[in-house]
């Protein structure tokens, strides 16, 4: 396809180092729809005869369905999906297949088929993503009046309600969507035309084409087209944020279903056991998905090394992108679509966080706030409380085990109605302000977080979905 400047093959060991079919095969059915609308285009242009185009989008149709079947083989000597479509079909169309790559360069055919691929992803997964968000509402709505310790540190530190508490990483993946909807309108250009570098000699009609493909925008400038990658490392750094928040909510599955803890219980389908020790439950699936967000990170510090010192305009260490862009994706969605019913099906212990709450002085700062209330200095009600509870834990006690008397005898303002303002009821309740804990703020966050999840922020497909495709692929030998 490329040889006429050359007078020998390449070596089999440059064939197959410099070969990327390995992996961006899965960019076929993009590489089909963006040399379908471009053939569409030069006939329209009139660079080509109507019936040219026809038949190589017929010829293109047929290969994309040769390949998924398997009775088309993809070559390492093609070197890469785009021209492995093109030497297949000119193998079936003839000479007319020739005249596809008529005002294109890979560079901009590559930098079209992963803007294909990626928008496509980004649909699926703001799906996983809400299926996330739906399984943490779901488990909240169970019983929105369950409380729990709140900590800080990983010390208790305040009571507040599992569904404050679940309801807080409703926000974080919310945050995700809204990163992915955004990171979408840096997607949604469409780069076809701009050649190699410089654009093109021929009378095209780019806009012809942004339309057939549905790309909101045409890019602007052909030498950043070509060698434009932002769009993948924004991806990959808003995958890497996902990664965060994912491995977060793992880490609290994982203690959480300890015995020490014992908040939760897994369900049997989302659990693991021991081969030795037949006692074992063991959490693999949120342990797994807080180790797989190491390839998450991986894979966007690995792209910003790569793209860090190129100089204008488009060099083969690009190819790197793929390898990275697909692994991020795939993880991420898989780990997304897994966590979702392993959230789902958990077993709460509303017992053992009843339990957890008696322990710890989580009332310590309702105390605090008591004696500010009734005209204590809050820094000088800080330290009277903190030699409280300093005398009740060189005694064994806790807070609410002290009377009125007593807690007048270490030189703290308190009335009859304090054991109302201890109690765990009382403590909740009183945190009413936007964003509290308090039962009545919490059914608002709720019915808000059901209202945003049915907003999409990534625009539906407006164009046709690529299939995952797994070819038989052929050693250049």
């Amino acid at each position: 396809m490329w040889g006429g400047r050359f007078t020998k093959d390449t070596d089999e060991q440059v064939d197959d180092f410099h070969s990327s079919i390995g992996f961006d095969y899965r960019l076929l059915p993009y590489d089909i729809q963006g040399s379908k609308a471009h053939a569409r285009m030069l006939a329209h242009c009139g660079i080509i005869q109507d019936h040219e185009a026809e038949l190589i989008c017929s010829g293109l149709d047929q290969v994309h369905e040769e390949i998924v079947q398997g009775r088309a083989e993809l070559s390492t000597a093609s070197e890469d999906i785009h021209m492995n479509v093109e030497r297949l079909l000119i193998e079936r169309v003839g000479d007319v297949g020739r005249k596809l790559h008529t005002a294109r360069s890979r560079n901009d055919q590559v930098a079209l088929d992963t803007r294909l691929y990626l928008k496509d992803a980004l649909r699926r997964i703001e799906d996983a993503l809400i299926a996330v968000e739906a399984a943490l509402i779901e488990l909240a709505e169970q019983d929105p009046s369950i409380a729990m310790p709140g900590y800080t540190h990983l010390q208790r530190a305040q009571p507040v309600l599992l569904a404050h508490h679940l309801l807080a990483y409703v926000e974080m993946f919310e945050r995700d969507r809204e990163r992915f909807g955004d990171c979408y309108k840096r997607v949604d250009v469409c780069p076809l035309g701009s050649g190699a570098i410089a654009g093109t000699t021929f009378p095209i009609d780019r806009e012809f084409v942004r339309r057939e493909l549905g790309f909101a925008k045409l890019s602007q400038n052909s030498m950043d087209a070509v060698s434009d990658r932002d769009f993948a490392l924004e991806f990959l750094g808003a995958a890497a944020i996902v990664g965060v928040h994912m491995s977060r909510l793992s880490e609290e599955i994982v203690l959480w279903a300890t015995s020490e803890f014992g908040f939760v219980e897994l369900d049997d389908a989302y659990s693991t056991g021991s081969s030795m020790m037949p006692q074992k439950k063991n959490p693999d699936v949120p342990e797994l998905v807080r180790g797989k967000t190491g390839r998450l990170f991986g894979n966007l510090i690995g792209l910003l090394t790569t793209m860090k010192g190129l100089p204008l305009a488009y060099n083969k260490d690009m190819q790197e992108d793929k390898e990275a862009l697909f692994d991020s994706v795939d993880t991420l969605e898989r780990s997304l679509l897994i966590l979702a019913p392993t959230v789902r099906t958990l077993r709460i212990r509303k017992d053992r966080m009843a339990e957890a709450l008696r322990g710890g002085y989580l009332n310590a700062t309702d105390l605090a706030d008591y004696l500010t209330r009734r005209g204590v200095p809050f820094r000088k009600a800080h330290e009277l409380v903190g030699k409280a509870v300093w005398h009740c834990a060189e005694r064994g006690l806790a807070l609410e085990d002290l009377s009125v008397q007593d807690f007048r005898h270490l030189g703290l303002d308190v009335a009859e109605d304090l054991e109302s303002a201890l109690s765990v009821q009382g403590m909740l309740k009183t945190r009413n302000c936007v964003g509290g804990t308090a039962l009545e703020r919490v059914l608002e966050q709720l019915a808000a977080a059901k209202e945003a999840i049915a907003t999409r922020r990534v625009p539906p497909p407006t164009s046709m979905q690529g299939e995952r495709v797994i070819p038989g692929i052929e050693n250049s030998s």
